[in-house]
């Protein structure tokens, strides 16, 4: 069943997410997005810091983007209107899982048989990343709710940031990620770069290997990003931080007002609802996402003139 989206309404282009309300709708999908995200890390020839292994946002929810396999190529794509996993193969075979409440284990076999029938054999590592206390995938009986209209909410978010952080990127020249989706964190990111070295990661990610996050933080970077919450933060944040933070980063003057850093997180918030509430909620988050930016390289003195396109008209 597709849901149609015929409203412009504040409230149908940056929908609330409450935590609480679809809490358990987002661990399954979190751990979905897992299987999924572990089958193109296995597949995919590697790019530096992880990045052959992130999802993407699309106008119908999220993908892999095309995967090698031989001389074939696929893709996998939740599809968050039609409420289905959609796997497309260059040679025109096509499978499709529909999305419901189902556990994590259940998925996993799912997927893994339906590749196969299609000629495509892989092996993932089964245990979840950055997630505490973790199940295998492959034996997760616990998590199998699957609320649509929070997941298409979740989706609707995801789109609008998307659109804001990919203009946000065009107005820097120097080395930048991609604005993709960590199914690690569960958070859609992009991250700037200064050109330098960076001092060696300290580590310690929750169920990560050190040298994976060393690799991630090789080089210095200002990143910012959206998360729907987790643990301590009981409501969707957008973030940003400096890895390593500049001397004097925790106390720069950021906006909009209702953005703080946070010294649990080490990083600077600003909640959904500030910026879904706002008169202009794009430039509310394109004014975090500069103003926090300006903190890393105005601190960490970034070469500006070099890596921006206007850094005179930009603050």
């Amino acid at each position: 069943m597709t849901v149609s989206i015929q409203s412009t309404t504040t409230e149908s282009i940056w929908p609330s997410l409450s935590l609480a309300a679809w809490q358990d709708t987002y661990a399954t999908v979190h751990r979905w997005t897992q299987i999924v995200g572990k089958i193109r890390l296995a597949l995919a020839p590697n790019l530096n810091h992880w990045w052959q292994s992130t999802l993407y946002v699309t106008p119908r929810g999220l993908t892999t983007s095309v995967i090698p396999y031989g001389t074939r190529t696929f893709q996998i794509s939740f599809d968050f209107l039609d409420h289905q996993l959609q796997i497309e193969t260059s040679d025109g075979m096509i499978k499709r899982i529909p999305l419901t409440p189902r556990s994590v284990a259940e998925f996993y076999q799912t997927v893994m048989t339906a590749l196969s029938e299609i000629g495509i054999e892989v092996r993932i590592w089964p245990m979840p990343q950055e997630i505490a206390e973790p199940l295998r995938l492959d034996q997760d009986d616990q998590h199998s709710a699957y609320d649509p209209e929070y997941a298409q909410r979740f989706w609707r978010i995801l789109v609008q940031v998307d659109r804001v952080m990919t203009l946000f990127r065009s107005r820097f020249m120097g080395k930048s990620s991609p604005v993709h989706f960590f199914w690690g964190s569960f958070d859609l990111a992009v991250t700037r770069f200064s050109g330098r070295r960076a001092p060696e990661h300290p580590g310690g990610v929750p169920n990560m290997a050190d040298w994976v996050t060393r690799e991630a933080y090789s080089h210095e970077v200002s990143s910012c990003g959206f998360w729907p919450g987790g643990g301590a933060v009981v409501e969707p944040v957008f973030y940003a931080y400096a890895y390593p933070a500049p001397e004097g980063f925790q106390d720069y003057p950021v906006q909009p007002q209702a953005a703080f850093y946070s010294s649990e997180m080490q990083e600077f918030i600003l909640p959904y609802e500030a910026v879904r509430q706002a008169d202009d909620p794009d430039a509310a988050l394109l004014t975090f996402l500069q103003s926090t930016y300006e903190a890393a390289a105005n601190l960490g003195h970034w070469d500006r003139a070099a890596l921006e396109r206007n850094p005179h008209l930009q603050g």
